[in-house]
């Protein structure tokens, strides 16, 4: 047990520390997608960061709506899973010199984050229906598909135009 957190001692513990995780995931993502947005020399890619900042605005106020459903207080637990990610992409982003090949490197962080946020929210819906909170269920599905739309726009990006003018 970490110093700072609850003992998981059942499903619905493992439910709420995960939603925990993901709260504080997805603060971090919107506060970092501004430079984001601020570094992409690709206009199809600036717009795609903005469209995604926005969604991701709503994907906390979602999150709280869980929490509150849950009979939960609002909070986020450390997550190195995305400070990992986020680290190493601002590490990777700041080595490279030329502007397409740093689009390139921006749109492989997205998608890291964007994985690593459909697998939460994946396993977020498993675990609450298996608690028989579908309420909780609709709710994180909408973020869900929103999440796997982003990485389909951001695949297409990538493929389409990005990559290609990095190589």
């Amino acid at each position: 047990m970490g110093l700072f957190t609850k003992p998981i001692k059942s499903l619905d513990d493992l439910f709420v520390h995960t939603l925990e995780d993901i709260y504080y995931a997805e603060n971090q993502i919107a506060s970092t997608l501004p430079t984001m947005i601020e570094k992409a020399s690709n206009e199809e890619l600036r717009d795609a960061f903005r469209h995604h900042l926005e969604e991701t605005k709503g994907h906390v106020k979602r999150l709280e709506r869980v929490f509150e459903m849950s009979h939960q207080s609002v909070r986020g637990v450390d997550c190195p899973a995305i400070d990992g990610i986020i680290n190493e992409a601002k590490e990777v982003v700041g080595d490279c010199d030329d502007e397409t090949v740093r689009d390139a490197a921006m749109l492989s962080a997205a998608q890291a984050v964007e994985h690593y946020e459909m697998t939460r929210y994946g396993t977020l819906i498993a675990f609450a229906k298996q608690l028989g909170r579908n309420d909780c269920v609709s709710v994180l599905e909408e973020t869900l598909v929103e999440e796997k739309a982003a990485d389909a726009r951001l695949s297409g990006i990538a493929s389409h135009n990005v990559n290609r003018k990095a190589a």
